[in-house]
This record gives C-alpha cells, structure tokens and sequence, in this order.
C-alpha cells in the first residue's frame, strides 16, 4: 500500500508512466542475477553435508553387505533382519534427510513439487530394494550364485512347482531394474546408462556456464570431481573384468558393467 500511494503521487516521472516500470523490471531482474551470482560465489563449502554423505554411503551403503558377511550368522538368523538390513533402513532414512537440508542451503532450486517428488521416488526405489537384496543375499548362504542368471542357479532351477522360479525373477526384477532404476547405485549395468547420461549432461551445462564467465563453486567442483573420479573407477573395474567369460555371458550387450556380488560368487566365494 505504501509503494503504490508513493507512485500516485509522483504521476508525471521522467521516461513516462510506461517506462518507468519497464525500467524498474530490468532493474529488478539485474539485481536479482547479480545476487545469484554473488550468493553462488560466496557459498561456502558444505562441509559437513559432503561428509555426511561420503560417510553413510562408505559405510551404510558399500559396508552393509561386508558387515552381513563378517558377523555371525547366529547373530542374526536367517529368518530375521540381517546387520546389512538395519544399515539399509538407516540409509533409507539418512539420505532423503541430508537431500532436503542440501536443497535449504542451495540459492536457487528446482520447483517444490520436483523436489518432493525426486526424493519420494529415491526413498520408494530404495525401499524396494531393501527387500530384495536383504532375500538375495540370504540366498548366498543357500548357495544361491549371482554370476549366474535365476534360472540357471542350481538351487532355484529344480523348484517345484516351476511358478515359484517366475517368483524369484520377479524379486530379482524389482531387486536389480526397478529398484536401481529408482535408486542411484552406479556399479550396475542397469542403470550405468542413467549415470553416464547424467554426467555428460553436468560438463555440457559446465562448458555452456564458462562461455558466460560463469563458473563452479567448491560445492558444484566436489560434485562433478565425484562424478568423474566415479566415472574412472568404473571404467578400471570394466577394464579388469573385460576378458571374464562367465561374466560376459551374464551381462551381454555394449553395456558391460559388472556387478560386485556376481564377481564375489565367481571369484572370492568359491575359493572358501
């Protein structure tokens, strides 16, 4: 109200009644980019949201399986919860909650509804795939094989009756497509696609910014470095396994990307 009895008074304005708001929406506009900018300059570096990650991921993500090996096996039965799975429902929890307090502290997000929805379909993703992994890797004390398809395992291809096999490739489904596809592991060929798409997607927007002499701030560099030293290690893990027979046969196509679990059952579990 106040704003606009002092634009009644000043009627006659230099520039005309149709200018000056034209000028004062240009004016608006540089202000607003020129604080987008500065505030993208002077973001400090999110220190303890970038450990965080790095550490639920080391440790709830990479070391659930490695934890569900080590301890034993009286511990935790085989028809209850394993160690792994209480590092996946932490995970489940801890993640979308470091998500939402990284999108506070950003200068400018995406659209609420964008953002919710991401985050619901990361929570549903993983979520999903907490029940499968926990059963596949319950399988492993069965003698369930991952190098090998469903199908051929030897301790699901004699079921009987033979639906129960379409039952286990259904949970292998959900498990390895769509709960990865939902989720973000990169070591699955599954979805190495989506992560590749992604990065490529990061360094043309980053060429496309230092056209305009605008550039990354330490926590937009700690995120591509991420992606591309990701991006490194996975191409040293394809490179190791490029000439493994067995495994070519279970992951064919032009995306070769296997997983660690296939190559714990062909490589490390036998040998014990």
């Amino acid at each position: 109200m106040e704003a606009a009895t002092r634009r009644r008074q000043h009627p006659g304005a230099a520039g005309g009644a149709g200018a000056q708001p034209g000028a004062s929406f240009l004016q608006a506009r540089h202000s607003t980019v020129q604080a987008d900018e500065a505030a993208a300059g002077t973001a400090p570096f999110h220190l303890d949201l970038w450990f965080y990650f790095t550490l639920q991921n080391w440790v709830l993500d990479f070391g659930r399986p490695i934890a569900m090996l080590v301890f034993p096996l009286e511990w935790f039965p085989l028809n209850k919860p394993s160690v792994g799975d209480y590092f996946h429902m932490a995970y489940n929890v801890i993640t979308p909650f470091l998500l939402l307090k990284l999108v506070e502290r950003s200068p400018r997000t995406l659209p609420r509804a964008v953002i919710y929805v991401s985050v619901i379909t990361l929570v549903m993703g993983a979520s999903i795939h907490l029940v499968g992994d926990s059963v596949n890797h319950r399988l492993l004390f069965s003698g369930y094989q991952h190098h090998l398809s469903v199908r051929d395992n030897p301790i699901i291809k004699n079921l009987k009756p033979e639906t129960l096999i379409d039952s286990f490739e259904l949970l292998y489904y959900y498990d390895e497509y769509l709960g990865h596809s939902m989720w973000y592991l990169v070591t699955e060929g599954q979805i190495f696609i989506l992560f590749i798409f992604t990065f490529f997607a990061m360094l043309a927007l980053v060429l496309h910014q230092k056209r305009k002499r605008l550039f990354l701030d330490s926590n937009g560099l700690f995120l591509f470095y991420s992606f591309a030293l990701t991006l490194l290690l996975v191409a040293l893990w394809v490179a190791w396994l490029w000439n493994d027979p067995v495994l070519r046969k279970k992951y064919p196509g032009v995306i070769y990307v296997p997983e660690p679990w296939a190559f714990y059952t062909l490589h490390i579990s036998s040998r014990h």
